[in-house]
């Protein structure tokens, strides 16, 4: 997807509003470095939708910054992190 494109994308879906600064950045440590996000962040992330979650992720992969990065291995997690929230989203609470 273009540069463009995503920038797109984001603008018309308001994505940079819909998620908090603190879920965006552990969103971000988990896609890019940990591999592991925590549950209390998984409903920010999946209101933010994945049309968003997917445009941003994407999006900082094409900054000069992340160069270095496998882009391959960063989509794997990224749709790994959002497999993994919409699941404990959908799961039913164990009964106490």
């Amino acid at each position: 997807m273009a540069p463009k494109e995503n920038d797109k994308i984001i603008k018309e879906n308001n994505c940079a509003t819909k998620i908090g600064l603190p879920c965006d950045l552990e969103a971000f440590l988990t896609i890019f470095k940990t591999g592991s996000i925590p549950h209390n962040w998984c409903g920010e992330l999946v209101v933010l939708g994945k049309v968003c979650h997917s445009a941003l992720v994407t999006r900082t992969l094409e900054n000069p910054l992340f160069k270095y990065l496998n882009p391959a291995t960063i989509i794997a997690r990224s749709i790994q992190t959002w497999n993994n929230c919409l699941a404990w989203i959908e799961s039913p609470s164990p009964s106490t």
